[in-house]
């Protein structure tokens, strides 16, 4: 194959470890040899080593996908890994709407307190919950336009190469920096049309209100996230999904938890796989 071994690990000026060339032992060329039902059972932690379950979906952090179909491959004389790598080129369709129904209801659940917090002195609280709805909204983007989420240290970066960065994005930086509960609801606002926009253009439901309103007749604007996510359930035909959407709208990994310990570990992630396995 005529690939060069002699490597090492060697840390630069900056301190970033890159492959060095090296003309004498020893070398630590980081090269592990794995047949691919090794690297699925070791890496991913997966049991079925043909096409990953609901579970198995589910319970995988978007990060990993993203590692394995957008990471370098060098050499693949067999095809096996690029037939794998095009398997998990994205989520099957009822999942990826399980997946958009969970996102619109995290935001419903959340996008009327951080005016009420705001409005009961709580800025600091208002601030978090902000904070939080930035980050939901990020990674909604991210599955409407079908692009696998990193991990925290990307996840900025990504972002901005989202089609729709540019658009919303002023509206979410404005939504974290400013000091004021009243000025973040107007930033948010600006935020859910857009969102409300690019979840109509999918044309996966019929066309919701893009405009915000009421809380319940409470003077805090919404976009009533949860409407969104009930119609885009109505469109999911695939009985398993049907049967975990009746048990928890929680969504997958990434949805429920950003501790990286507890969703990257493959110990942990056994462990996770129980919540979808129905």
């Amino acid at each position: 194959m005529n690939f060069p071994l002699h490597l090492e690990e060697t840390p630069d000026e900056h301190g970033i470890y890159l492959m060095v060339r090296k003309d004498s032992p020893p070398f630590n060329h980081m090269v592990h040899p794995q047949t691919l039902g090794e690297f699925k059972s070791e890496y991913l932690g997966w049991e079925n080593i043909h096409s990953p379950t609901l579970a198995e979906w589910l319970s995988t952090p978007s990060q990993i996908f993203r590692t394995i179909t957008s990471g370098a491959v060098h050499y693949d004389a067999v095809g096996e890994l690029s037939e794998f790598r095009t398997q998990l080129a994205w989520y099957p369709h009822d999942i990826w709407l399980y997946l958009l129904a969970a996102g619109w209801h995290r935001i419903g659940e959340s996008e009327h307190l951080m005016p009420r917090a705001g409005y009961i002195g709580d800025e600091l609280g208002s601030a978090l919950i902000g904070s939080q709805l930035v980050s939901d909204i990020m990674l909604l983007c991210f599955l409407m336009e079908k692009k696998y989420a990193p991990y925290a240290k990307w996840f900025g970066s990504a972002f901005l190469q989202l089609e729709c960065a540019d658009e919303i994005l002023p509206f979410l930086q404005r939504t974290i920096s400013t000091g004021s509960w009243e000025k973040r609801e107007v930033e948010l606002a600006a935020a859910y049309r857009l969102l409300a926009g690019m979840h109509n253009n999918l044309g996966i439901t019929k066309p919701l209100p893009e405009q915000v309103s009421s809380f319940h007749g409470r003077p805090f604007k919404v976009i009533h996230g949860d409407h969104f996510g009930d119609a885009i359930l109505g469109e999911i035909k695939d009985h398993q999904v049907q049967k975990i959407a009746s048990i928890t709208l929680s969504g997958g990994i990434d949805q429920i938890s950003d501790n990286t310990k507890f969703s990257t570990e493959k110990k942990t992630r056994k462990i996770i796989k129980r919540l979808y396995e129905i």
